[in-house]
Formats: C-alpha cells, sequence, structure tokens
C-alpha cells in the first residue's frame, strides 16, 4: 500500500496530508452539459419557468456546491475559494438544444481545485434538470469532465472540449 497516498498502513483509507506542499495560485475549469427539448429551451430563454429564473438558480447552486465538495467528497481537503465563475452558453441541434456549463474555480493553497469545478458543473445541469422536470423527464446530462487546471506538482492539464 505504499504507493498509494489515500490509504493508510492498514489499508485503510486516509484523506493526504498536504501541510508540506507549498501555497500555488491553482485554477481549474471543468465542462458540463445538458441537452433539452425545444419547449424547455425556449421557457429557459424566455424566462418563463414555473421556478424561476432556471440559469441564475442554475448559478448560485454551483457556486454553493463548489464550496461545499469537501463535504460531498470523502477525501477532498476544505479549500479556501479566492472565485468561483459559472457560464453558460447553448448549442442548437435539430429538435434539441444543448446547454453547454463551464465551471472556473481558483484558489491560492497547497491542493488543487478540479474537484470543486467538477462539483460546480454537475450541480449546475442537475438543478437545470430539476428545475424543468416537470415539463420534460426527458433531458440529457452529458459528459462532464475537467478541462484545464493549473499549477501544483503535477502542473498544468489542458485538453479540447469533446
Amino acid at each position: 500500500m505504499a504507493d498509494f497516498t489515500h490509504f493508510n498502513q492498514e489499508g485503510r483509507a486516509k484523506m493526504v496530508d498536504v501541510s508540506a506542499k507549498p501555497e500555488t495560485f491553482r485554477t481549474a475549469i471543468a465542462y458540463s452539459s445538458i441537452t433539452v427539448n425545444k419547449e424547455i429551451y425556449e421557457k429557459i430563454t424566455s424566462n418563463k419557468m414555473k421556478k424561476g429564473d432556471v440559469l441564475a438558480v442554475a448559478q448560485v447552486a454551483g457556486v454553493m456546491a463548489c464550496k461545499k465538495t469537501w463535504e460531498l467528497i470523502p477525501m477532498c481537503h476544505p479549500i479556501p475559494l479566492t472565485g468561483v465563475d459559472i457560464s453558460f452558453s447553448w448549442e442548437p441541434r435539430e429538435e434539441e438544444y444543448k446547454l453547454i456549463i463551464m465551471a472556473s474555480v481558483k484558489t491560492k493553497g497547497n491542493t488543487g481545485v478540479e474537484m470543486e469545478a467538477l462539483t460546480a458543473a454537475s450541480v449546475c445541469a442537475l438543478t437545470v434538470y430539476d428545475m424543468c422536470k416537470a415539463v420534460d423527464k426527458g433531458m440529457i446530462i452529458g459528459k462532464t469532465y475537467l478541462v484545464e487546471k493549473t499549477g501544483g506538482k503535477n502542473g498544468d492539464f489542458k485538453r479540447e472540449i469533446l
């Protein structure tokens, strides 16, 4: 078990000690999406969904989830976040519309914010689903993945949007 950082000498899960790691500026950007039908798209974009402004609520939910990542993912550290931003854009298709969600997170700390960005993007998609499910339960939450991260001992990472 010596090669595994998240297990103690007894083979049980542990939170990695990051106290010796240097504090550096770190960022992460995560992607998620949800595909909706034309009716939902029109209700969201005209702000006519009965539960309210879907994107405003999803944005707040994503920020809140980002701040609580350490409470949701067992081995995540509580991190002092210095910035969280979430953006939305639409990708029209034939009779459906894909909402693109990008969550950007920043910190100055000794561990990264990839999980926080992924949590924010995921919860945004889940919130859109929740607010629109009365209209159509057939929405599809798409791929969720890390787009980019900077900082830390493993260096930077960047992928193209799939």
